[in-house]
């Protein structure tokens, strides 16, 4: 047996709101420059290896 019963709150969940838009050079100002996921080797970092 199905309920008809919704859950209703007073503010839709942060995650339903789009984010305000924000230049490349703002958030290059407050978050710094976009690094790898993982470092690169002692070895790569040497020789310049990608």
């Amino acid at each position: 047996m199905m309920s008809n019963l919704t859950y209703r709150s007073s503010r839709p969940d942060k995650w339903v709101q789009p984010r305000p838009y924000s230049d490349a050079s703002q958030r290059l100002m407050k978050h710094g420059r976009v690094l790898p996921m993982d470092e690169p080797s002692f070895l790569a970092r040497l020789f310049g290896v990608a």
